[in-house]
């Protein structure tokens, strides 16, 4: 279900439309939000009404010139919409309607304000950047260009948003030994034997084994 409802007319979300709502799941619910201002007490219980009954809710925002066109803004925004136990879902490059232009945005704006938020706060906080195709070409998801460097036979050079840059190996296919997937939860308490089934692995910045290029998982947990 996509709906305005909760966001402009929040008192309309009754405990007796939740009880209602519970008889039909599964039942997703896409919200619109544009602002963090939008975001006031009652907004934020209509849609704590809808959580507890079992809803996920997802939000959708359209970048609009002079409203969230600011990676600050959006960050209030996309902060706000967690707290409202709402997943920014989709952020959307506004749309060819007539008489809407003056509020229509750069495509390097919605870009500038991803590159912002990815890496500097909860990736449960970053939407999809998306622009819905002018004749029927759908939604497609755009991400700054700089994240796959190069992409070869032999892996993916990665630049993440620190400017700082990464390998991860292609799986072996020409008869060489691939090598073993072992996950955190295998690794605990067996690190030697889990280091030797990795093979040789790539140093990170401080000089450690960087478990996340060969063998998954995040080299600052372990």
């Amino acid at each position: 279900i996509g709906s305005r409802v909760p966001g402009s007319l929040p008192q309309r979300i009754t405990q007796k439309l939740c009880d209602m709502v519970k008889q039909y799941h599964p039942i997703y619910m896409n919200l619109h939000f544009n602002h963090p201002d939008e975001l006031t007490p009652e907004v934020k219980a209509a849609c704590g009404r809808l959580a507890d009954a079992g809803v996920p809710l997802g939000a959708q925002t359209v970048l609009l010139k002079g409203v969230n066109d600011d990676p600050e803004i959006m960050k209030r925004l996309v902060h706000q919409l967690l707290l409202a136990r709402v997943k920014p879902y989709y952020l959307y490059q506004a749309d060819l309607t007539k008489g809407t232009n003056h509020f229509r945005t750069t495509v390097e704006t919605g870009l500038k304000i991803i590159k912002a938020l990815q890496g500097h706060t909860s990736g449960m906080a970053v939407p999809h950047f998306v622009i819905d195709a002018p004749g029927g070409g759908g939604k497609i998801p755009l991400l700054p260009d700089n994240y796959l460097v190069h992409l070869d036979e032999d892996g993916a050079v990665l630049r993440n948003y620190e400017n700082k840059t990464f390998h991860y190996p292609q799986p072996k296919t020409d008869g060489r030994r691939e090598l073993p997937m072992v996950g955190v939860g295998s690794a605990v308490g067996e690190t030697e034997e889990a280091y030797a089934a990795c093979g040789d692995s790539y140093p990170d910045r401080d000089g450690y084994a960087m478990w996340g290029n060969s063998c998954g998982g995040d080299a600052d947990e372990l």
